[in-house]
């Protein structure tokens, strides 16, 4: 077998993404997953070219099943990173919902035991975030997306980190 790949979702979140994407580049075999919302904000934020290279494949959210997460299965990846994941794709996580792309990434790596390590937007009460334009914006995470983050933090084979750095180290780990 080939040596294992990352695979990468990203959700369609603003806040951490540039860094993320930025990040992305730095590891040498990934396959970036991309929801629906992810190629929306991508755009916005001008970061189409932070997922230009020649070790990444970058698949985007078009069908309505998810044929590519049987890579799981077949032992294709060493851990999925789901970064940053917005408080939509972590309520589906914490309720066993498997609907798009991104959620049954999840779903599966958990089925075939691959970890995962997941950057949640909504890590505090109050945040301060870049907008697509540069503008620094206060946003307020609900009481309901505090709580599904602090849920996901129990999930066996889920590791929840609180900032890019954490998750770069992280990564780092299943990667040696």
């Amino acid at each position: 077998m080939n040596e294992q790949r990352i695979a990468w979702a990203i959700t369609g979140a603003g806040h951490f993404l540039a860094d993320c994407a930025a990040r992305v580049l730095r590891y040498g075999a990934v396959d970036v997953y991309l929801s629906r919302a992810a190629n929306e904000v991508i755009r916005m934020y001008r970061l189409e070219s932070c997922l230009e290279g020649e070790h990444l494949r970058v698949r985007r959210e078009t069908l309505a099943s998810s044929p590519a997460v049987a890579g799981f299965a077949r032992g294709l990846y060493r851990v999925l990173v789901v970064a940053p994941a917005t408080s939509n794709s972590v309520a589906k996580f914490t309720c066993g919902i498997s609907d798009s792309l991104v959620s049954n990434l999840f779903a599966q790596a958990g089925k075939s035991r691959v970890p995962i390590i997941v950057l949640p937007t909504d890590l505090a009460p109050e945040m301060t975030s870049t907008g697509p334009h540069g503008d620094l914006i206060q946003v307020y995470p609900r009481p309901i997306d505090l709580e599904n983050t602090a849920r996901l933090r129990g999930f066996p084979g889920v590791t929840v980190v609180d900032s890019v750095e954490e998750m770069a180290d992280c990564l780092a780990g299943y990667l040696a």
